[in-house]
C-alpha cells in the first residue's frame, strides 16, 4: 500500500503546483533493495560485466529506491555502488545509469556544470535545461548546484556567457515567474501584448530588457494569453518575431521558452526527434531527456511524439541506438505506442 501511496503522491504533487506527473518510471511493487544490490554485486563481479541484470534493475526502480539498492549494496561491498558502476560500465550506458542515480534535481544541475566546464559552452544543453524548467524547479536546481560543485550557479553562467543571451538565462535562473493567478487580468495582457510588439517589431532595432522582462517573470497561462493576444498588435506571431528581431542563442532561448509555454511535451518531443536524425544518434541529448523526464512527463512525451511522427518514440530509439545503450533506453521509455 505505501508504494500505491508514494505513486499517487507523485501523480499529485507534481512539480509546478498544478503539473500533475505522467512518469514512464514507477516505484516497483514487490521491491526488496537487499536482493537487488546483491544482485547487482554480483553482476559487477562476474568477468565482462553482467549489463543485462544492471540494467533490468536500476532501470525499473524509482530514484528513492536506486539510493536504498546503493545503501545496501554499501553495507555488503563495503564500497559506494556509484563508483563501482562508474568503474563496471563505459560510454553512453555508464552516462546513463550514472544519470539515474542522481534525483532529477541533481541531474539537472550536473548537465548545467557539463555545458558549462571546460573549453567552449554547450549552449544548446544549457538553453535546453534553463528555458525548459519552471521557476521552483530552478530554485531547486540552484541549491542542488551549490551543494554538489561548491559554486554559484549564476556566477558560473554569467561567466561563461555573455550580452543579452547572459541577461536572459540569468533572470530566468532567479526564479522570479509569478505563481498563475485565479483571475485572469486582461488588463495586464494587453498591456504585456502591447509592450512585446512596441519593444521589437515595431521599432528599429529590439528593446531585448523589456522581453527579457515579459518572458522571465509573469505566469505560463498568462504569456499564453499575452502571446494570443499579440497577434492583435503585430502582423507577425510571436515566434516569427523572435525570428525577426533577435538571433544566436538568444533567438534559440526565446523559441525555446514560447515553445514550452505552449506545449512543453512536444517541445521535448521534438528535440527527441531532432537527436535521432540521419543515422545513429545524438546519445547525450537522448540520455539527457529520458533520464531527467522518465520520472516526471516522459508518457506524455511519447504521445506528442507519436502524434507528430506517426511512429512511436520506442521504435524509433530501437532504429537509432543499439547494444546495452538501446535496451536501458527502451527499458526507461516504459513501452511502445
Amino acid at each position: 500500500m505505501a508504494l500505491v501511496a508514494e505513486f499517487l503522491g507523485q501523480l499529485t504533487l507534481g512539480y509546478g503546483k498544478s503539473e500533475a506527473r505522467f512518469p514512464t518510471v514507477v516505484p516497483a511493487s514487490d521491491f526488496d533493495p537487499d536482493r537487488d544490490a546483491a544482485k547487482i554485486e554480483t553482476a559487477i563481479k562476474t568477468k565482462g560485466v553482467d549489463e543485462q541484470t544492471i540494467i533490468d534493475i536500476l532501470t525499473n526502480r524509482s530514484y528513492s529506491q536506486r539510493r536504498e539498492i546503493a545503501f545496501e549494496y554499501e553495507k555488503r561491498a563495503k564500497k559506494d555502488m556509484v563508483s563501482a558502476l562508474k568503474s563496471a560500465l563505459s560510454g553512453s550506458l555508464e552516462n546513463l545509469i550514472l544519470g539515474l542515480m542522481k534525483s532529477t534535481t541533481q541531474f539537472d544541475a550536473s548537465e548545467i556544470r557539463a555545458s558549462i566546464k571546460g573549453l567552449g559552452t554547450d549552449e544548446e544543453s544549457l538553453i535546453e535545461i534553463v528555458c525548459s524548467r519552471s521557476a521552483a524547479e530552478l530554485v531547486e536546481i540552484k541549491k542542488a548546484y551549490k551543494e554538489m560543485f561548491k559554486k554559484d550557479m549564476e556566477k558560473d553562467i554569467a561567466g561563461d556567457t555573455s550580452g543579452d543571451f547572459a541577461k536572459l538565462l540569468l533572470a530566468l535562473v532567479e526564479g522570479k515567474r509569478e505563481e498563475p493567478g485565479n483571475v485572469v487580468d486582461y488588463d495586464r495582457i494587453d498591456q504585456d501584448a502591447q509592450a512585446l510588439y512596441e519593444a521589437g517589431v515595431k521599432r528599429k532595432g529590439t528593446d531585448v530588457a523589456t522581453w527579457i522582462t515579459i518572458f522571465s517573470e509573469r505566469s505560463v497561462p498568462h504569456l499564453q494569453k499575452v502571446f494570443d493576444r499579440y497577434t492583435s498588435y503585430s502582423p507577425y506571431g510571436m515566434k516569427e518575431s523572435i525570428c525577426k528581431e533577435v538571433k544566436g542563442d538568444l533567438e534559440k532561448s526565446f523559441l525555446t521558452l514560447v515553445e514550452c509555454f505552449e506545449n512543453k511535451h512536444l517541445y521535448f518531443a521534438n528535440r527527441l526527434a531532432d537527436a535521432m536524425k540521419g543515422k545513429g544518434a545524438k546519445e547525450k541529448t537522448l540520455t539527457r531527456i529520458v533520464v531527467s523526464r522518465c520520472e516526471i512527463d516522459l508518457m506524455k512525451i511519447r504521445t506528442e511524439f507519436k502524434k507528430l511522427h506517426g511512429k512511436s518514440l520506442y521504435q524509433t530509439i530501437a532504429e537509432h541506438t543499439k547494444g546495452d545503450y538501446q535496451r536501458a533506453l527502451l527499458s526507461l521509455c516504459g513501452g511502445d505506442d
